[in-house]
């Protein structure tokens, strides 16, 4: 292990003091408030280095080892987050340069099924499971099953779970037993949360369950946990060159074959990338979405969390930040492992504040997949359509892949070439469609969406069969009034509220 956790407990708690003390205080000129800052970060990492000691001290023996390791992973994120700068300079943002993002269509197409199989022999497919993706991804494996099949070959499946992801996804995948896909699975690591006063865990020992007292990292965990699994090492040794790795929630991160054949055979003169991020054009929808940027003459992914205050509108502007990131991601497995192993991983971390149900405010450290694209050589971004970007996170998401929006081939969502522009609408379901249950039982057939823009619904809003929303429409039902929109109705650029009810007779 790279880290010794270790610290005299008195020199420890006098240093406690002063860190309160000056979070407390902050006072004095601006030079000597720097020099404290510099002491005062360099005391906190001193104390949770001794934190973390006392904590490993209560582990028990079986898991010490695993222990060791994640409080190892642990204490290196917490010494990144006391050096880190929390926005970054917007004078230093440079023009992407030529090349950098590429335009789909611009990549080449492989035809011959042999050649289309070798390169599929060299791929693993990642699937991030670390939040609400679960119910969502139980399609995988049947998909897989179909690209196996049509290339007789065994593409591995392999799910990142977190901590509370594990046990419903082990009642998942028995449903797949009999499914012909070679299924891994490895969890990510588990940090424990920090005390936003003073900075230290609030957990007290390693022999409980106490899970509010840990977190899932972020999916920047990926690298470090997936090594640590062991997987990486086996999939080399397998002959796997490349990682597809995407949010398993996202319906459009199916296997691109001109992707795969760009990264096993670059253009002529070309080094293959290392790294590959998919970005899609944003819409209004995505204007919060992490972007690429040229940043000290590296690719950088810019999250808005990083974005100065003054910026952040220009951040959020269409025409200045075009594309954001899919979260679709290839990276090279023998790079993977060289970064990973000499500790060349850079990426930003991610302060997420949260307020316990104990009534504890903590925050949780953690980074973005992403976010390591500039620690890979020759990385690029390519331009992609998006049906790549098909993320279903609420009803609102369910209702636009269940319409005649998309066209399914073969477990891949496209958009329909009937409808006349290429981008997806805005909408906006109230609280009364949050829930899946609720949400099937107001629709009594899915809407015809495909010359919608936007649409807003709220309140106790019902939908009749083979109904067509065009253009903008709104429907608002007040609190106690009851909205029914008939069977057959066309809306078309419509503001619909107040209470409406035709019944049969």
């Amino acid at each position: 292990m790279n880290v010794s956790f270790s610290a005299n407990s008195l020199s420890v708690s006098n240093s406690r003091n002063r860190l309160i003390s000056f979070r407390e205080t902050e006072q004095g000129d601006k030079k000597s408030s720097e020099e404290w800052k510099t002491s005062t970060k360099s005391e906190a990492l001193s104390i949770m280095e001794g934190e973390l000691a006392s904590l490993l001290n209560t582990s028990p023996d079986a898991k010490l080892d695993h222990y060791k390791m994640e409080l190892s992973g642990f204490r290196n994120l917490f010494a990144r987050f006391l050096r880190a700068k929390p926005t970054v300079d917007w004078s230093k943002i440079e023009p992407l340069p030529e090349g950098a993002i590429r335009p789909y269509k611009s990549l080449g197409t492989v035809s011959a099924k042999d050649i289309i199989a070798a390169q599929l022999r060299k791929l693993v497919v990642v699937k991030l499971n670390g939040g609400l993706g679960t119910s969502m991804g139980c399609k995988g494996p049947n998909n897989f099953q179909t690209l196996n099949k049509t290339y007789g070959v065994d593409v591995p499946l392999v799910l990142m779970n977190s901590f509370n992801t594990n046990e419903d996804t082990s009642k998942v995948l028995k449903k797949y037993s009999n499914v012909k896909v070679s299924v891994h699975t490895f969890s990510q690591s588990q940090y424990p949360r920090i005390n936003r006063e003073t900075l230290l865990p609030i957990v007290k020992s390693l022999d409980g369950d106490d899970n509010e007292c840990w977190y899932p990292p972020g999916h920047g965990n990926f690298y470090e946990a997936f090594h640590n699994s062991g997987l990486l090492d086996k999939f080399i040794a397998d002959g796997k060159e490349y990682c597809f790795l995407s949010n398993i929630d996202n319906m459009g991160a199916t296997v691109d074959l001109s992707i795969l054949n760009f990264v096993l055979n670059p253009q002529a003169e070309q080094e293959a990338p290392e790294f590959l991020m998919e970005v899609t054009d944003k819409t209004r929808a995505d204007v919060k979405g992490g972007t690429l940027i040229q940043y000290e003459g590296r690719l950088m992914l810019l999250e808005i969390a990083q974005v100065p205050k003054d910026y952040v509108d220009e951040f959020k502007s269409i025409s200045k930040f075009r594309i954001f990131n899919t979260n679709n991601l290839w990276a090279k497995l023998s790079a993977m492992k060289r970064v990973v192993t000499e500790n060349k991983l850079e990426m930003e971390v991610i302060v997420n504040p949260k307020h316990l149900d104990r009534g504890l405010d903590v925050i949780q450290l953690e980074t973005a997949a992403g976010a390591a694209i500039k620690s890979f050589r020759g990385a690029v971004g390519v331009n992609v359509p998006r049906s790549r970007f098909l993320p279903v996170k609420k009803t609102s998401d369910l209702l636009l892949l269940m319409s005649n929006l998309y066209d399914i081939d073969n477990g891949s969502l496209t958009l329909s070439h009937q409808r006349s522009f290429p981008t997806t609408p805005l909408v906006k379901l109230g609280s009364s469609f949050d829930k899946v249950k609720d949400y099937l039982g107001r629709f009594n057939g899915i809407p015809d969406l495909l010359e919608l823009d936007h649409l807003t619904v709220s309140g106790d809003v019902w939908f009749g069969k083979d109904v067509s929303l065009k253009g903008t429409v709104i429907i608002i039902a007040n609190h106690g009034d009851r909205i029914d929109i008939p069977p057959g109705s066309i809306l078309e650029n419509k503001i619909v509220s107040g209470n409406l009810r035709i019944l049969e007779h």
